[in-house]
């Protein structure tokens, strides 16, 4: 049975874990080393990581199945003042992908969404990156295209995505 529990301060290390295990596999084709460890640490810090548990900028949840940690997600409601939630990260490690975790992980996204007055999911997603498939298989369409500096030299290249409740 798959968990969805919120994540907190004590949570920090799975979350770097499971990062540094996602992330290599998913974005290794696309973007460079140095990009991908600058993005890992600028985002998975322990630093950047307190800030948003302090901060409540991010909600973290951890994804289970049974005592093992699949995933996490950090979920924001009422992104920039809309009924949107939005889904700043979803990572499920590797030999969880293709078993139907990922649509039920969206699925009770959409039920916090709901409970939190949203009408809306929106998510971006590289332009490049295998998960766009996914993504417009369970709903969700290409509203923007977005090109992101975020320092070093370094652009994420992504469309903005979004799912109607």
């Amino acid at each position: 049975m798959i968990t969805i529990s919120e994540a907190g301060l004590k949570d920090i290390k799975v979350i770097q874990a499971i990062a540094h295990i996602t992330w290599p596999i998913t974005y290794g084709e696309i973007l460079s080393k140095e990009q991908l460890d600058y993005m890992l640490e600028m985002i998975y810090s322990d630093e950047a990581l307190t800030a948003h548990f302090h901060n409540k900028e991010q909600l973290f949840y951890l994804i289970a199945d049974e005592q093992t940690n699949l995933g996490f997600i950090g979920i924001e409601h009422q992104y920039k003042g809309e009924p949107s939630t939005r889904i700043h990260k979803i990572y499920l490690l590797p030999e969880t992908q293709g078993k139907g975790i990922g649509k039920k992980v969206i699925e009770e996204i959409e039920k916090l969404a709901l409970e939190n007055k949203s009408t809306a999911l929106s998510l971006n997603v590289n332009r490049f990156n295998s998960a766009l498939g996914f993504y417009q298989k369970i709903g969700f369409e290409i509203v923007d295209e977005v090109n992101i500096e975020i320092g070093n030299g370094y652009l994420m290249e992504d469309y903005v995505m979004e799912k109607q409740l």
